[in-house]
């Protein structure tokens, strides 16, 4: 589920932390790192909670109309028609995410009740879900697409759900992206009458992935008085308490990588990190971290210092 740049991200925040003086030893942030790894399946698992919890609300919206004979308006029957689409309940029945969220604690949805109420009422008042409501008999095609459509327009989006992630663990908020999008592959496949396609995957597939993590952290924690040395005059035109510090940590642990492992191409390294500093650090640093970057692969390479054997992976 995560990529090899997810794991850059976190290897990233982890030295970042690590840092600022926030007094971890190494093995404590190592321990935090692979933690922070594995509860990416965590935020899977209440993304699909949320999906359950959804189809239980609806249920019981329409179950009060019932029982208390309340005149049955429009709202009711929009409620109705949400209740019955096949893939949320597919979702909402599947037994190996009950099992899933047995032991789960953390995930209560159902004491989001205003959430969950605004949610629905943000779906129904939509466009979308009008012309989803118009369809008298939708196709198992046409439910899934609706579905998919409320997850991209109004689930993934929301404001009191990236607040709620943020409250909950602060780490989700950089892995909301990738689960997000991880999530929607799932429900576009998704068939009622297959369980096993609902995937409930490991965070890392590929038990080499959290290895090159491990390693990338430990070597650039384990190092940094090299790397201080490293980066000596390779910034003439900034002096040293201009460079931001997310930057600096981003040419240390791209370093470590130019050196320490000799299977990922130089150019992917550098392109890896460009586009974090892109998306994490100041409108300047992708340009220094290039600039800084080609001087040392230069260097590296007049001096016989990196040496590369393979392909390597992204």
């Amino acid at each position: 589920m995560l990529t090899r740049r997810h794991i850059r991200i976190k290897v990233m925040q982890s030295v970042y932390s690590f840092s600022l003086g926030k007094e971890r030893k190494l093995d404590e942030e190592l321990k935090f790192f692979k933690q922070s790894v594995f509860q990416s399946f965590d935020l899977y698992l209440l993304l699909l909670a949320l999906l359950k919890a959804l189809e239980n609300y609806l249920g019981e919206q329409c179950q009060t109309y019932d029982t208390h004979k309340i005149k049955k308006e429009q709202k009711y029957f929009a409620l109705k028609k949400l209740s019955q689409n096949k893939i949320l309940a597919f979702i909402s029945s599947h037994t190996e995410l009950e099992n899933q969220l047995k032991n789960k604690k953390f995930i209560r949805w159902d004491l989001e009740f205003v959430f969950l109420k605004d949610l629905v009422q943000e779906i129904i008042e939509s466009q979308k879900f009008k012309d989803y409501f118009a369809i008298d008999n939708p196709s198992l095609k046409q439910e899934q697409q609706f579905l998919v459509s409320c997850f991209k327009e109004h689930i993934a989006p929301s404001v009191y759900l990236f607040n709620y992630l943020e409250d909950h663990q602060l780490t989700w908020i950089d892995d909301l992206p990738v689960v997000n999008t991880f999530l929607l592959k799932i429900l576009k496949q998704l068939d009622v009458d297959k369980p096993k396609s609902l995937l409930f995957p490991k965070p890392i597939e590929n038990i080499e992935d959290l290895e090159f993590g491990v390693e990338l952290l430990e070597k650039t924690l384990g190092k940094d008085e090299e790397l201080a040395a490293e980066l000596e005059g390779k910034t003439p035109n900034w002096e040293a308490d201009r460079i931001a510090q997310l930057d600096r940590v981003i040419l240390k642990i791209a370093i470590i990588e130019l050196l320490y492992f000799p299977s990922i191409p130089e150019r992917v390294t550098i392109n890896e990190y460009l586009e974090i500093a892109k998306d994490y650090s100041t409108p300047n640093s992708n340009n220094f971290i290039n600039g800084v970057l080609d001087k040392l692969v230069r260097e590296y390479k007049a001096n016989k210092r990196m040496i590369k054997t393979g392909r390597g992976l992204l």
